[in-house]
């Protein structure tokens, strides 16, 4: 028989006897329970003392622990230099469903039913090779949005409202992906500087909804109200084929540093909680403070139950886990790919049908693990991110002062999806592609600026990377020059190309698919206006930038030869592998001289499907990375009749172009361009 799970059902179970809660902490020598009268948010109107067992767990019972109920916990227990016990503050309760601001910086719990009618909704379930995720902010997405109704806009109901789902949909994306939604608070330096922290990665309870992304309406009926909304969202994005991964941060948490905020875990257990020294030192890989210690049973069953009560009752279809290295730190804070907390998520049948997407990598020793994460997870690939940049802009630039680029053999590798940084058990879906992401330059923005413009973020521009990859292309931000501007645009073409037909899966920014800029900001995550709001006011190169990004991904969709789910290997036939082969100009098989010189700029992709679940396709991809015109030879290969041209991004518009194509014509590609043919 299976003992009894020492650490089951911690927080507040609601029975018809009344609400017991659970709240573990091996260190405190006293925990209270705190009941407060339910219009005077200051008034406790009982204090039910807990009880401790041999596990550390604590319980409380009360027939007044009901939904809609307020409550807290006032903690004791010893002075000693790893503990931080305040029986004087009233904390949050760590698995609270419900979060009231009670003050400016006084938040109680509140207990919640969480019953909802999904009608019959499910999960879409879409396979990682058809994934494509949009990366977007609950509230800049809709907050200008003319389509939405007021009073919706910036809203989980303005999310999911029919214009913002017809336009994901309409779009070709298949996942959105969500900055941080679970409940946060701005640092206390950004308060006194009187900004905001507008991305969200500042955590203050794993369970509960941002409130703030809610309507007035919802928010002011309360925290039921708030995640009856959070889930309709959820519905209606399941009803139109979507999926919501969101963005979580369970590496640290609002508390701080050792100086900052008594909230909830520092004053329940502070010495299991956080990563510290024996001397009481915080051990802080994340930069942002403190480190939640998941080498601790403990705080790894808190990062569980949370992913779990996500991935379950609020029906949410993956994670984006932020500084993901934290989390697979030992004891010893080495990272450890079999930690204890990968392989429990990884094995977890709860958790067994959800996206798994690391960011692999954290500030601490060793923090750098792009490649090195378990099966069953996708990682951000800041290699990719890093060539596909350089191909495009930087080697551009370097050419135009008479300097060599890369050449083409590293980006191939890239656009094959990566083999020589992700294993082969693992496949090229082990890559999250990306060009950008909420944390750096937007597309149109890495095409306008040569360096970083972040003195409204009150630091003096000393914040947000100085390593950009970015080429403005002779004038620095805003121009009227048309040469200038014609160049931005074929490379935002070329870069959203060389993402969407890549193999791995890809992730747009949200507004990169029309050009949307941050006027040079590199790092506006405390910038909650219209500089990071998404401007729907679109000029007419941005709904032609929008209509390119529609019709790369209708190709994506239609050729699965640009979908491999498997490597191949050479000579052999691996299913759903597409097997590849790579010509130079002039149509002959790439010499190993013309993989690694570094004058090698033009690359012919032939990619052959080998179908498992879907019809037989073959693709040509030309890349042509220099500023001058180039002919080509296009390859003769067996099997091959002729070509068909699909796309080409220095202009876009084929109405006047040759489509059809011979194996061994001569073809004009134009200077720092894409073109994508299907193979017959």
């Amino acid at each position: 028989m299976t003992p009894p799970d020492p650490l089951r059902s911690l927080g507040v179970r609601v029975t018809t006897h009344g609400g017991e809660l659970r709240v573990w902490s091996e260190t405190a020598d006293a925990i209270d329970l705190c009941i407060f009268d339910a219009t005077d948010p200051h008034w406790i109107i009982k204090t039910v003392p807990m009880v401790k067992d041999e596990h550390g767990v604590w319980s409380g019972h009360s027939r007044t622990l009901s939904p809609g109920r307020r409550y807290g916990i006032r903690v004791s227990g010893p002075t000693a230099p790893r503990n931080s016990f305040h029986p004087e503050k009233t904390l949050i309760e760590p698995y609270s469903r419900g979060l009231v601001r009670v003050g400016p910086d006084q938040w109680q719990s509140s207990v919640v039913d969480g019953d909802f009618d999904w009608a019959g909704s499910v999960k879409p379930r879409i396979a990682l090779d058809h994934t494509v995720v949009y990366e977007a902010h609950v509230r800049g997405l809709t907050n200008l949005s003319p389509s939405v109704p007021a009073n919706l806009r910036g809203t989980y109901a303005g999310l999911a409202h029919e214009s913002t789902i017809g336009y994901l949909k309409n779009l070709g994306v298949t996942s959105v992906e969500l900055l941080p939604v679970q409940a946060f608070v701005s640092e206390q330096r950004l308060i006194k500087q009187g900004l905001s922290n507008y991305w969200g990665y500042n955590t203050f309870n794993f369970f509960s909804p941002h409130a703030d992304y809610a309507t007035q309406k919802s928010q002011a009926a309360g925290p039921e109200a708030v995640l009856r909304e959070f889930k309709g969202m959820v519905k209606l994005l399941h009803e139109a084929g979507l999926e919501v991964i969101l963005d979580v941060v369970y590496n640290h948490t609002a508390e701080e540093g050792p100086n900052g905020p008594v909230s909830s875990l520092r004053g329940i257990d502070n010495a299991a909680y956080y990563r510290q020294n024996s001397a009481g030192g915080y051990i802080d890989v994340t930069g942002c403070g403190n480190t939640l210690n998941v080498s601790h049973d403990v705080p790894r069953r808190l990062v569980l139950d949370s992913l779990r009560y996500w991935a379950n009752e609020v029906q949410i279809d993956g994670f984006r886990f932020d500084l993901s290295a934290t989390l697979a730190r030992d004891e010893n804070v080495d990272f450890q790919a079999d930690s204890p907390l990968l392989a429990s998520i990884t094995a977890d049948p709860q958790l067994s049908t959800v996206k798994l997407i690391a960011e692999p990598w954290d500030i601490g020793m060793g923090g750098w693990q792009t490649g090195n994460f378990p099966d069953g997870w996708t990682e951000w690939n800041d290699r990719y991110r890093d060539r596909m940049r350089s191909f495009w802009l930087t080697d551009l630039a370097a050419a135009r002062d008479g300097h060599a680029g890369s050449g083409i053999g590293r980006f191939a590798t890239r656009l094959a999806g990566s083999a020589n940084t992700f294993s082969r058990e693992r496949g090229p879906l082990a890559s999250l592609n990306f060009i950008t992401a909420h944390d750096g330059f937007t597309m149109a923005d890495l095409t306008s600026y040569n360096v970083k413009h972040n003195v409204g973020n009150g630091e003096s521009n000393r914040d947000g990377t100085d390593s950009n990859n970015s080429f403005n292309h002779g004038a620095e931000g805003p121009t009227r020059d048309r040469d200038i501007l014609t160049a931005r645009r074929k490379a935002m073409r070329n870069l959203l190309a060389t993402l969407l037909l890549s193999a791995g899966v890809p992730m747009i920014t949200a507004g990169d698919e029309f050009g949307r800029s941050q006027r040079g900001n590199n790092n506006a995550y405390c910038h909650d206006s219209e500089l990071t709001w998404l401007n729907w006011d679109l000029d007419d190169w941005q709904e032609d930038l929008h209509r390119v990004t529609r019709r790369l991904l209708q190709l994506r969709r239609e050729n699965p030869a640009l979908r491999p789910v498997r490597f191949g290997r050479p000579g052999e036939t691996t299913l759903s592998a597409s097997e590849m082969n790579w010509y130079n100009a002039e149509g002959r098989s790439m010499s190993e001289d013309d993989w690694h010189s570094s004058g090698e700029r033009t690359l012919q992709y032939l990619a052959a499907s080998t179908p498992e679940h879907e019809d037989f396709n073959r693709i040509l991809l030309i890349v042509q990375g220099r500023e001058e015109e180039v002919t080509v030879t296009l390859p003769l290969h067996t099997g091959v009749t002729s070509y068909s041209l699909l796309w080409d991004s220095s202009h876009d518009d084929l109405s006047d172009a040759v489509i059809e194509h011979a194996p061994g014509d001569r073809f004009l590609v134009p200077a720092a361009s894409m073109q994508l043919l299907r193979a017959h």
